[in-house]
């Protein structure tokens, strides 16, 4: 900057403050922030692999709308989901895992290094896990978002012991329902089967076994069309498809069973799927492109609880540190 002072001219140097780059490069990038995001962070990490989860926007997974947690190892006297995801998040971190609250929109496997776009930027890794984890088909039902863990479940083995000597319902006629139906007939004094149609889709093993349990109430031709309650669920409204005609039934619990679906949208065009859309995984946790691995309930279709997504969670991230080791460049 040029100064006039008594006839004399003099520069003086101005400081601009230096902007700092942002990281964009990785060893092993992360996708998604459930119980397997995280704890396949704590593994890399502690492994010394430059780590990043991309959490999406509303990071923690399913549990984050889970109330009391009391079937995950290490806390005696339970956990509320929020609570479990902050704690997980805050070790992850505390092991050097860079966490970043973006949400991923693309990603590009046909090279390396591997490419994966947000909405914001671009990284690159050498490594990658897919822990998108998988959502409930829901009803569509507004008292689900308001009843959702004060009755409203989509999940019986972790939630059926709460509903001890209660009248509850489950939705759905599949493989899915029947087995949430009768393993809650060891909680609840009675479970009502609600399905849509005359017969069941189940496997005929599975309605045998339904049919026979005395517990079991069927309701046939009809759909849960509201729920209603004060603090909790006290009442599910069925409604028969046929003539319209609406039924009051006091319940403690509504257990929706018609499927979930995979998190997997932005990978149908890069990696292997199976028919219903979870990932095909081949040896354990690798997928069919060499370096990119999936853990949790975007491959796991059969236990889906918080405690294998975790374990799945350090088998991948085991099997990227072999495969980092074995893979230099």
């Amino acid at each position: 900057m040029m100064s006039s002072d008594g006839g004399s001219t003099v520069m003086i140097e101005k400081e601009f403050p230096k902007t700092e780059k942002k990281k964009t490069r990785f060893d092993v990038i992360i996708i998604g922030a459930g119980p397997a995001g995280y704890t396949a962070g704590i593994y890399c990490s502690r492994a010394r692999h430059d780590t990043l989860i991309l959490s999406g926007i509303l990071p923690g997974g399913q549990l984050v709308n889970t109330t009391e947690v009391e079937n995950y190892p290490g806390f005696e006297n339970g956990i509320m989901g929020p609570d479990l995801m902050i704690t997980m998040r805050k070790q992850t971190e505390r092991m050097g895992t860079t966490i970043i609250d973006d949400e991923v929109i693309d990603v590009d496997f046909r090279h390396k290094p591997f490419k994966i776009l947000t909405s914001s930027e671009e990284y690159e890794c050498r490594a990658v896990i897919i822990a998108t984890g998988a959502t409930p088909r829901k009803l569509g039902l507004a008292g689900e978002q308001t009843f959702g863990g004060k009755g409203v479940s989509y999940c019986a083995t972790c939630d059926g012991p709460f509903f001890r000597n209660q009248e509850i319902v489950v939705v759905g006629g599949g493989d899915s329902a029947i087995e949430e139906a009768t393993f809650l007939t060891k909680f609840a004094s009675k479970v009502h089967l609600v399905h849509r149609k005359e017969q069941l889709r189940a496997s005929k093993v599975m309605q045998e076994r339904a049919f026979s349990n005395q517990k079991i109430q069927f309701h046939w031709n009809s759909a849960v069309t509201d729920i209603i309650g004060e603090q909790k669920v006290q009442t599910a409204v069925l409604s028969d498809i046929k003539s319209g005609q609406k039924t009051n039934l006091p319940v403690g619990g509504i257990f929706v069973a018609i499927g979930h679906e995979p998190n997997t949208k932005i990978f149908v065009n890069s990696i292997e799927l199976d028919e219903n859309g979870y990932i095909k995984l081949k040896d354990h946790t690798k997928t069919n492109i060499p370096g990119v691995f999936a853990a949790g309930d975007v491959h796991d279709h059969r236990y889906r609880q918080a405690i294998t997504a975790a374990g799945f969670g350090c088998m991948a991230a085991i099997d990227v540190d072999k495969y980092l080791t074995e893979n230099k460049s």
